[in-house]
Parts: C-alpha cells; sequence; structure tokens
C-alpha cells in the first residue's frame, strides 16, 4: 500500500515539483547574492524553515541584519494564514500519530491544496497520502533551493527573480478560480484584502484581512446552512 500511496501522490505533486524547483531556485539565488550565504545555508533553511514566502522575507532581513524580535514579529505576519489552514486541518489529520507534529511543520499554500481538494483512491490510506504529499513537497523545495543558490555562482544577471513567488500564488488563484464554480470565497478575499490594505498598509494589512475572511466565510457558511435547513 506504501508503493501505491507514493506513487499516487508523486503524481499528484507533480504540478508542485515544477513549481518549486523555480520557486525553490528563485530563493536560492537571491540567498546566494544579497547574503552570500551557499548551498548548506540554503539547504538547512528549506529543512528547517521550509516557508516559501517567509524565507524570501528572511532574505531581505538577513540581509539588512534586523532584530530577532523583528524578524519573528515579520514572520508571523507573512505566514499568518497557515493558522486558519491547521484549523480546517484538524479532523483531517487526526489519527496521525507520530507523523502529525511533521504534517503540521509542513503545511505549505501548495500541500494545503492538494490534501484539501484531492481524493485519494480505494486501498490507499487518506493520512499516508497528506504525509507523503507533505514530505515530497518539501523536498521539491529543497532540491529547488540548493540548484538555485548554486546557480547564483554564475555570472548572470537574475534582476526580478524575486517575482516568481508572486506569480506563483496569482496561478493558484486562477486554477481555483477555474476549478470550482462557487467563487464566493474568492471574491470574499479579495474584498476583504482589499479594504483591509486601504486601512491598515501594506505592511500590517495580513492579519486582519485573514480574520475578517475567515469570519465573513464562517458566517456565509451558516447563512447557506440556514437556507438549505429552510427550504
Amino acid at each position: 500500500m506504501k508503493k501505491s500511496a507514493l506513487k499516487v501522490a508523486f503524481r499528484d505533486t507533480l504540478p508542485v515539483l515544477a513549481g518549486y524547483l523555480f520557486l525553490g531556485s528563485g530563493f536560492g539565488i537571491l540567498l546566494r547574492q544579497q547574503t552570500a550565504m551557499g548551498a548548506g545555508w540554503a539547504f538547512l533553511m528549506s529543512l528547517c524553515v521550509f516557508a516559501g514566502s517567509g524565507q524570501y522575507l528572511l532574505v531581505s532581513l538577513l540581509a539588512s541584519k534586523a532584530s530577532l524580535i523583528g524578524t519573528a514579529i515579520a514572520t508571523l505576519l507573512v505566514n499568518a494564514r497557515h493558522l486558519f489552514y491547521g484549523i480546517s486541518l484538524v479532523d483531517t489529520y487526526k489519527g496521525a500519530g507520530k507523523k502529525k507534529p511533521y504534517m503540521i511543520f509542513g503545511l505549505t499554500d501548495e500541500t494545503y491544496s492538494l490534501v484539501t481538494q484531492n481524493e485519494p483512491p480505494e486501498g490507499v490510506s487518506r493520512l499516508q497520502y497528506c504525509f507523503l504529499v507533505t514530505l515530497l513537497d518539501q523536498i521539491y523545495w529543497i532540491i529547488g533551493c540548493v540548484l538555485g543558490n548554486l546557480a547564483g555562482r554564475l555570472p548572470i544577471d537574475f534582476t526580478g527573480v524575486e517575482f516568481v513567488l508572486t506569480a506563483l500564488f496569482v496561478t493558484m488563484f486562477v486554477d481555483q478560480w477555474i476549478a470550482n464554480k462557487n467563487h464566493r470565497p474568492a471574491i470574499i478575499g479579495i474584498g476583504c484584502t482589499t479594504v483591509c490594505l486601504l486601512i491598515f498598509g501594506s505592511e500590517l494589512f495580513l492579519i486582519p484581512s485573514m480574520v475578517l475572511i475567515a469570519g465573513l466565510l464562517i458566517l456565509s457558511r451558516k447563512t447557506g446552512r440556514r437556507v438549505k435547513d429552510g427550504d
């Protein structure tokens, strides 16, 4: 069953493999060029931190010699969305045993998308599938980061490589929009983010927008249930 689960997980994570090789390479290049840190550091950060946007931010923080407290606050703001990811997966990860801490640690936007949308075939344990998806995604990320760092030694102008992260999120949004007929969550997300960006500014909008999005989605779900029960 493990071989079958691995085969299914690998097949489903192929798009992530393609994305993480490029996205991780972008991080590795920036780490090399802005901080002069080598492939060993790229490997360790990808192994112990494993946060796409967080690692990109970390490059800037290291280059500017930011304080430990400032780094912690900035990382919390950037990765606050994972709090809501975790809450929605409480039931899914129940019974994961010793694998659960790693599955929590390894939860990324792409992993979350796969484990919530994909249903493993009959005979493949859902928990095993979720664990392997998480593990494979991190392996892809590590490879991309290390390769990018090595490529950063080359005498090539990599200006604009940091935009790869924005491009990935835009691609994921478009894919979700096309795949789902219900666009209400996407519209709520765009609306709340825009309002909070205007009110709180680009440095402080993330947490308020996530809280507002979560609240409206919960309210929308309860309203939908009441309407359905009324029918």
